[in-house]
């Protein structure tokens, strides 16, 4: 099997524009699920898998997510090796150390006591304003277009090996898989149970994809 990769698809056209976009929007949006993850109301699915894998695990989120990712970008670089580029490496890389920073700053700074003992308004506004700025940056991220995140490539190769299936429908699917993993992994070997909320992340697996394609929309003419 011929491997179609080449390291000259790294250097894109409109290079630097596209990195100075980009990188920001990586460390960005860990620093918005790390926000997530301490109101508890749910993250995106391939958090909320690597979250409750890290837990049983023993490690953190930030090597937790190289491995699971390593493993996905593998199957990447065997079957889609045309979607990988600087963003493929700086999502599976970096996001995951930027969540297990802010949350140790989050808890240095009292940030996460404030959110885990604060009312329902409290919780509410850190979760909507991590939540949107979140899509935000997603789409950024999206249209900088300088690669695509394993997670994110993988139902896209799936896709194109299904032409009758509606990509919506595969790309469901592979989230509530990613939910599924993350709830068996706590149910079967966490003593603490799972962890984050299933129904919000859930939630997110429908509603997250649509509505960081509704938001790229605008930003591509910016971008």
């Amino acid at each position: 099997m011929k491997i179609n990769f080449s390291l000259k698809q790294f250097i894109v056209p409109n290079f630097a524009k596209r990195i100075s976009f980009m990188l920001p929007a990586v460390l960005l949006m860990g620093v918005f699920v790390s926000i997530l993850v301490e109101v508890g109301w749910g993250t995106d699915p391939a958090s909320f898998m690597n979250l409750n894998i890290s837990h049983v695990i023993g490690l953190s989120l930030g090597p937790t997510e190289v491995i699971t990712y390593g493993i996905m970008f593998i199957f990447v670089l065997i079957f889609g090796a045309q979607m990988i580029g600087f963003g493929t490496l700086a999502n599976m890389i970096l996001i995951g150390f930027v969540v297990d920073f802010c949350r140790w700053l989050w808890s240095n700074i009292g940030l996460a006591d404030f959110i885990a003992n604060g009312g329902f308004a409290i919780k509410l506004v850190f979760f909507a304003t991590a939540l949107l700025l979140f899509v935000i940056v997603a789409a950024i991220y999206m249209n900088a277009q300088m690669g695509v995140a394993p997670y994110d490539a993988l139902p896209a190769i799936i896709g194109n090996a299904l032409p009758k299936v509606p990509y919506f429908i595969v790309r469901q699917l592979f989230d509530f898989s990613a939910v599924g993993i993350g709830v068996l992994f706590g149910i079967l070997f966490s003593k603490d149970g799972i962890q984050g909320s299933v129904i919000g992340s859930v939630v997110m697996s429908v509603l997250l994809g649509p509505v960081v394609q509704l938001v790229a929309k605008p930003l591509k003419k910016i971008l």
